[in-house]
């Protein structure tokens, strides 16, 4: 079972934008959100997270270009960037810990979107 769908990468000349999408399935709720991402060759890094109450923190690398935001009554999470970079490259994926609003017992912990992968183009 999916737990976590990750989505909106794409090709983008460098300057562009792209949304990134982050939802858990059906039944299950989000705590803090993490977005990572993976260049080829090269380890996983943190880009950016957004808390259970809308806080938000950045890498430097992406600080006033990307732009992450919640909405609950969605149960969905985004990532909006803006003057994407060719060094933006990579497959970026999202990482949370899930609950049942419905079930309170129930938690997931660690749990990973697929990854959605993000080109720009120079």
């Amino acid at each position: 079972q999916v737990l976590l769908v990750d989505s909106g990468g794409g090709l983008v000349q460098a300057g562009g934008s792209l949304r990134l999408s982050c939802a858990p399935a059906s039944g299950y709720s989000m705590h803090a959100v993490a977005w990572y991402r993976q260049a080829p060759g090269k380890q996983r890094d943190w880009v950016a997270s957004i808390t259970d109450d809308g806080s938000t923190d950045y890498a430097n690398s992406v600080k006033g270009r990307f732009t992450v935001s919640r909405d609950d009554s969605k149960n969905t999470a985004w990532m909006q960037m803006n003057s994407l970079k060719p060094e933006d490259t990579a497959v970026y994926s999202c990482h949370t810990d899930l609950y049942s609003k419905d079930f309170p017992g129930i938690h997931v912990s660690d749990v990973w979107g697929q990854g959605t992968q993000v080109t720009v183009s120079s």
